[in-house]
């Protein structure tokens, strides 16, 4: 939590509503969709600031018009009336419209950024806040492009074009009206500041609060397990209660902000009409003009006072904006060349560290490997052994190019994996991790998830090399079956195999396993470790193991310690010389007595 606390506290705190320009890029597709609105708010704001004029009319020739020309002009105004509506309906449409089209598109674009983001990304934030961007600011912006946007054109086209009609009705009443808006537009400005930063921080304390419940629900087993749950609702608790306390603040100032807005208007109003009611009795004006006047006057009244309230909005969004932009533009520390080297169809499998040393992003001061030189030939099954925190896994990291080593270089048949694309070189490797992941889908496609475009057939035959086929048909729909979020349904073994039948699908030339046999018994180690030797066959194989039968099956046993190599050979050779591997073979291994 305090990693996202002091990244939400670090973000700049915009004064303005700027950074609303950044959705101008997803907007220009669709410029015809905008003017098309654009067109439609025009006539129906030029309608709406014609009605008066009929009124005054109306008004001015009641006794002295024809009743024939009285019918015209009510048959006028409900002809306004009716284009009025159309326009309406039509800026409508053609605005929700748009901000739904804009809305899909901001989503896809910060989906598919940060789905590709390197692991170092999301040590410096949590993945609640990414989909709190991904939900609700985008909610916030679609508010804004589909409603709020609209409606403040609509009120400054009716502010602008009522100032200029008051001025022609009387240019002096106009005047007086014109003296009172400093008056109005003072509180929007200095309140409108404070209500930006409110905005800004209720938004950081509901990506807190999501952050956690994604962090705790995921884990809702572990929390019940260890009867964490009143301290996880005490902590959801308070930082829901935080959330509420700053929308709180928030709503009362934008609510003080109305209440002097909206009191100034109106006070400026009927300060202009008493004056303007004397005119009328002095025989300055006529009672049609003093009519069209007020109707204008509330009008341009009305459309100041839901500017206000709109500018509370257009700051919110802004804010919202800006978080999404700080996702779309964010700089990934692993990033593919602009002139990337080619690879074959099928690479031979050659790896090499190349006096290699790495750090986590997250822990600069302890090196995860230090000067690793490591030579893999292709074919060859090695398996990587040693204490936990030994490095094993960080080669996987490196070798995925997750992260970049601090210096030396990993390369693939010889080409450095940074000249290469992600894309590229990760379709020549199939990963099994330790911890398998579980899609909520069927089981059919969390093993097609290795291979897409793999056919039904080939999925069953991958399950009957993972060990998998059987249980898998035991489901109540076979291979159709759910098997719920991250494979609830499944036993820790079972998600294993389907993890392990996915690899086998994926055919790579490279595989990588780590301790891909640790969560099945006995019989269906035996099964899936016949599976393995067989893929590993031409394969380069790469093994992180802590069972001995799975070591003394490999070509070479490299022995970790302290982030290097420090012994590497066959079994026997490594058992003769009684070292850390020795040490591990009795201690570490499940049958290391034998």
């Amino acid at each position: 939590m305090a990693r996202l606390s002091s990244a939400a506290q670090d973000r700049a705190k915009s004064k303005t509503i700027s950074p609303l320009r950044a959705l101008g890029p997803f907007i220009r597709p669709y410029r015809l969709l905008a003017l098309g609105a654009l067109a439609a708010l025009v006539v129906t704001a030029g309608l709406s600031l014609t009605l008066p004029l009929a009124v005054r009319r109306v008004v001015d020739g009641f006794f002295a018009e024809s009743l024939t020309r009285m019918d015209l002009y009510f048959a006028a105004a409900i002809g306004i009336a009716a284009l009025l509506a159309l326009g309406t309906a039509m800026r409508y449409y053609l605005v929700t419209r748009l901000g739904e089209r804009v809305v899909a598109d901001i989503r896809k674009a910060i989906y598919d950024r940060v789905i590709g983001m390197s692991p170092a990304f999301y040590e410096r934030i949590m993945t609640g806040e990414v989909l709190s961007r991904l939900t609700t600011d985008t909610t916030l912006v679609l508010s804004v492009i589909g409603s709020s946007v609209s409606v403040a054109l609509r009120n400054v086209l009716t502010l602008l074009g009522g100032l200029v009609l008051l001025f022609f009705t009387s240019p002096k009443l106009t005047a007086l009206v014109l003296i009172g808006v400093p008056l109005v537009v003072m509180p929007i400005l200095t309140l409108g500041r404070k209500l930006r930063a409110l905005s800004r921080q209720n938004q950081d304390r509901v990506a807190e609060s999501s952050a956690q419940a994604s962090e705790t629900l995921l884990a809702a087993q572990t929390v019940q397990a260890y009867t964490h749950e009143a301290a996880s609702r005490a902590e959801f608790g308070a930082l829901t209660e935080a959330a509420y306390q700053t929308a709180k603040t928030r709503i009362f100032t934008r609510s003080v902000m109305t209440a002097i807005v909206i009191f100034l208007v109106f006070t400026s109003v009927v300060g202009v009409l008493w004056i303007g009611a004397r005119d009328v009795r002095g025989g300055g004006m006529t009672p049609g003009e003093l009519v069209q006047f007020v109707i204008y006057a509330v009008l341009v009244a009305g459309a100041v006072g839901s500017l206000s309230e709109i500018w509370g909005e257009l700051q919110r969004a802004a804010g919202a904006t800006e978080r999404m932009v700080e996702l779309i533009q964010s700089i990934d520390a692993v990033a593919d060349p602009e002139k990337p080297a080619a690879l074959p169809a099928r690479v031979s499998g050659a790896i090499t560290f190349d006096d290699v040393t790495f750090r986590y992003p997250a822990r600069p001061d302890i090196a995860a490997l230090s000067d690793l030189s490591l030579s893999i030939r292709p074919g060859e099954t090695v398996a990587l052994v040693g204490p936990s925190g030994a490095g094993k896994s960080t080669v996987f990291q490196l070798l995925m190019r997750f992260f970049d080593p601090v210096s030396g270089q990993v390369t693939l048949d010889g080409t450095d994996l940074r000249a290469l694309t992600r894309t590229d070189f990760r379709r020549q490797i199939a990963l099994v991790p330790q911890e398998p992941v579980i899609f909520a889908t069927s089981a059919r496609e969390n093993i097609r998830f290795g291979r897409p475009e793999a056919s039904d057939a080939e999925v069953e035959a991958a399950a009957k090399a993972a060990a998998a086929h059987d249980f898998i048909s035991r489901l109540p729909e076979g291979y159709d079956s759910f098997v719920g979020e991250r494979g609830v349904m499944l036993s820790g073994g079972q998600k294993q195999r389907i993890a392990i039948a996915r690899a086998i699908l994926r055919d790579a030339p490279v595989l990588l396993l780590d301790e891909a046999t640790s969560a099945l018994d006995a019989e269906s180690e035996r099964a899936v470790q016949q599976a393995v030797e067989t893929l590993a066959e031409g394969r380069t194989t790469l093994i992180i193991a802590h069972r001995l039968a799975t070591v003394k099956r490999a070509d070479r046993i490299v022995v970790f310690q302290d982030g290097r190599v420090v012994a590497e050979g066959t079994h026997g050779a490594l058992v003769a010389e009684d070292g850390l591997y020795a040490r591990l073979a009795r201690l570490q291994f499940t049958d290391g007595a034998a």
